[in-house]
């Protein structure tokens, strides 16, 4: 019998990842015993990346560094052989904060886990640049990185945006307002990252990516040498993605929300084109668009089956649960 391969985004609020794989895994199983069932939990770059390395082996390792405010937080970077994962998420993160800093956030944590990840001799480093909660250019990350040679260094950075540094389109337009910024301080912001840009480099600031994780793109391509790629390509690599999907007779992917920017760069649309001819369905909390839009065969909502949000996003291990018998049973033939 062929395998099914589970390869979920997190469920932003309610799971991670690898939760989800888990619980829509134990559904399968419990509808269709004998299924060959593998859990590949993926990510986009932002957080959980991290989570879907060490899925995946790799070992994860600790350290305090310096929080968003200043304040000392525990962070993790994960590492195989030579190759680190870190994620600005765990250092820098919005989630890190009690309440929102636009104009104070610092990347200074960031650093400090590229410091640690070549500290410990990886030569390759992947930097998932989202869930950021500052807009400093990557000023703070540099600050802490020193004099810190990035020689020999392959840097990827993995991310679902493509932004530019600057303008309409950049950090500070698009995503200081997420990070509680003001109109005011969205200008102010505008012409913190102008000057840094003419400082390390503004042929750097229109890349794309530079105005990924406000601005921490652009620093990492000026100076570190850095090169960008989509966040779930690279995931889908750490994570072995082509090998698991081989010979498989179905493909499940999914987050909490597919919507119309499903196909701009998040993980189920990257699971759908890295599938090839393997039929592909997806989870989620709730979609807001056709399945076919998306490459899909057909979507499981957690809405379709409690439609309260707040009990669906509390309940969301046991719907899956619930969702992956579904699955099975229009899917797997014993």
């Amino acid at each position: 019998m062929s395998h099914v391969v589970l390869a979920p985004d997190k469920f932003k609020g309610s799971l991670t990842a690898p939760q989800v794989a888990a619980a829509v895994a134990r559904g399968l199983r419990e509808a269709a015993p004998d299924v060959d069932v593998r859990l590949h939990p993926v990510a986009d770059g932002g957080d959980g990346t991290v989570d879907a390395a060490v899925a995946a082996g790799f070992v994860k390792v600790g350290r305090w560094v310096t929080g968003p405010v200043g304040r000392p937080v525990p962070a993790s970077f994960a590492v195989n052989g030579t190759t680190a994962v870190v994620e600005v998420a765990s250092a820098a993160g919005l989630t890190l904060l009690d309440e929102p800093a636009p104009l104070d956030a610092t990347s200074h944590g960031v650093g400090e886990l590229l410091k640690a990840a070549l500290d410990a001799g990886c030569s390759t480093v992947v930097l998932g640049l989202g869930g950021s909660a500052c807009t400093d250019g990557g000023a703070g990350m540099l600050e802490a990185l020193g004099g810190t040679s990035f020689d020999g260094v392959d840097l990827v950075l993995a991310s679902d945006v493509d932004n530019p540094l600057l303008g309409p389109a950049g950090a500070a337009a698009v995503y200081g307002p997420q990070k509680g910024a003001s109109p005011d301080q969205v200008e102010i912001l505008e012409r913190r990252l102008s000057a840094l840009a003419e400082r390390l480099g503004p042929e750097h600031a229109s890349r794309p990516g530079a105005g990924a994780a406000g601005g921490i793109g652009f620093a990492a391509l000026a100076v570190l040498g850095a090169r960008f790629r989509p966040g779930i390509e690279v995931v889908l690599e750490l994570v072995g993605f082509a090998e698991a999907v081989a010979g498989a007779s179905l493909v499940v992917t999914g987050e909490g929300s597919l919507d119309a920017q499903t196909r701009h760069g998040k993980a189920p649309y990257g699971v759908v084109r890295a599938s090839g001819d393997v039929p592909v369905v997806a989870v989620a909390g709730q979609c807001s668009v056709e399945p076919g839009d998306l490459g899909l065969e057909a979507v499981y909502a957690l809405l379709d089956v409690e439609p309260d949000v707040t009990r669906c996003m509390a309940g969301a291990d046991a719907l899956l649960h619930v969702l992956g018998g579904r699955i099975a049973r229009d899917w797997v033939s014993e």
